[in-house]
């Protein structure tokens, strides 16, 4: 039986077929995810030792944290599938290292979205066979064998439908499904790693919650659904671009291919103009899609969007779509928020524990956590702000202080909230790497009447004058709304 390795298997002589598949073979896969586990207990008692000896203890810890973060994000780029698309999630990390610590991991994000090398055009064509039917040629005018580009749990090949318009086809890798389920089991049993960047987390919940959203990752048939609805809600919108869905059988979806240049572009090179323009526009793409597509965008990293040629921004990968808002989160939004910028830390505490951030047993320091959530309630209260790295690295810094007294230590993430929180680290990731500034409270408050009212509530309490900017910005959300209703 020829055994599968990362980079494709070897034969019983010894020779390397490389199809660029993840590695399936479930006894691999669980024991380089049993690997994590062993070796965060490892460091810990390596750092016990350290610390015996006079090491001061937040000098161990940080470094249990960095050793153990560059571990999972290798694992993680080895394996693809279900746990890249983990380690896509905790690139942020990388992004809020100081310069100096950060080489490591990028380093190994590198590796985590360029190490899958390209299937072979036999395993393409057997897998463009198993979902569209052994004549699936006729479809095509043109398919291109070679990727045009790489996702975690696939591949994306340029073609021209047999009406002549230029698709993109998204293939799944042969063996993908049954590698990511395999890895969901093994992340469940060696779910507490998380408490390394969550402290405080019910960490079950919320990883039940996150392998939820990668289990439904798995199914094209639901991520075209979502497409189809986002596609119509964006349809003639100046600013953006969805593209139709063509054709969606099995584990092949095929779209309209966007002609336009990747993000990631614009984040190593673009004008500082662009740069906020984009940034811009990618958070109001994600914060007006559950007003009007009723789905979450929860993937908005820069490998999902291109600048196309008329200045718009293109959106692709649907697959990371939630039911949006639940019920719990208006509630939610307005009291925390209320909580936040017009009240004090007791109003803030009580918010905090009832909507279940913290639980009657455990205690907290108030003031902390007043002090942790003021760099977010600056966001509401200027006209312009500045999002970039050197902001995200504090805040990021701050929550995985290793201190006992981190408040972040004693609260919780409610499980419903994963997907939400998933979308807005992500997001924030995206505009500090694009170094945005301009009105980013502005974006909020437009998709968000809740907190426009606490912010309004805010400046009659300061004395200050109605923002007539975000009465006019409610104002034309309300008008989009009725426009898209009738």
């Amino acid at each position: 039986m020829p055994l599968r390795r990362a980079g494709g298997q070897r034969n019983h002589k010894g020779q390397r077929n490389d199809d660029g598949n993840p590695p399936s073979r479930r006894v691999i896969r669980n024991a380089k995810i049993a690997a994590l586990p062993i070796g965060f207990a490892g460091r810990r008692m390596a750092g016990a030792g350290r610390r015996a000896l006079g090491t001061p203890a937040e000098v161990v810890d940080r470094d249990i944290q960095r050793r153990t973060a560059q571990h999972i994000f290798e694992v993680l780029g080895e394996l693809k599938g279900c746990a890249a698309k983990l380690g896509q999630i905790l690139s942020v990390y990388e992004l809020a290292l100081p310069p100096e610590l950060a080489e490591p991991y990028r380093e190994a994000l590198t590796r985590l979205q360029d190490s899958a090398p390209p299937m072979l055009p036999a395993t393409v064509h057997q897998a463009m066979a198993a979902s569209l039917g052994p004549e699936w040629r006729s479809n095509f005018r043109e398919f291109e064998d070679r990727r045009a580009a790489s996702a975690t749990i696939g591949q994306v090949h340029r073609a021209v439908w047999h009406d002549g318009r230029a698709v993109a086809v998204k293939v799944m890798y042969p063996g993908a499904r049954a590698a990511v389920l395999s890895d969901l089991e093994q992340l469940r049993r060696m779910c507490s790693l998380v408490s390394v960047f969550v402290p405080g987390a019910d960490v079950r919940a919320v990883t039940e919650e996150l392998s939820a959203c990668i289990r439904a990752e798995l199914d094209y048939a639901a991520e075209a659904d979502h497409q189809r609805v986002f596609a119509a809600a964006f349809a003639g919108d100046p600013d953006f671009r969805v593209p139709e869905v063509v054709a969606q059988r099995g584990d092949v979806i095929v779209s309209e291919w966007l002609e336009g240049i990747p993000l990631h572009r614009v984040i190593s090179s673009g004008a500082q103009a662009e740069r906020d323009r984009v940034g811009l526009l990618a958070l109001r793409f994600v914060v007006s899609a559950p007003e009007r597509c009723g789905l979450l965008y929860a993937d908005p990293h820069p490998g999902n969007f291109r600048i196309l040629p008329d200045g718009r921004l293109g959106v692709v990968d649907f697959g990371a779509c939630e039911p949006w808002p639940v019920p719990q989160f208006h509630p939610l939004v307005r009291e925390v928020a209320d909580a936040m910028l017009n009240g004090g830390p007791g109003e803030l505490e009580a918010a905090a524990r009832k909507h279940g951030f913290a639980t009657a047993q455990h205690s907290f320091d108030e003031q902390a956590l007043a002090a942790e959530v003021r760099p977010f309630t600056d966001i509401l209260l200027h006209d312009n702000y500045q999002m970039d790295k050197e902001w995200l690295r504090r805040q990021v810094m701050r929550f995985l202080n290793p201190r006992l007294n981190n408040v972040n230590r004693h609260l919780d993430l409610p499980a419903y909230c994963a997907p939400f929180a998933r979308s807005v680290v992500t997001m924030l990731g995206l505009l500090c790497q694009l170094g945005t500034t301009g009105p980013v409270r502005d974006e909020m408050l437009r998709w968000s009447p809740e907190l426009a009212e606490v912010v309004e509530r805010h400046r009659e309490r300061a004395g200050q004058p109605t923002d007539l900017t975000v009465v006019r910005l409610r104002r034309a959300a309300a008008q989009e709304r009725n426009t898209a209703a009738g």
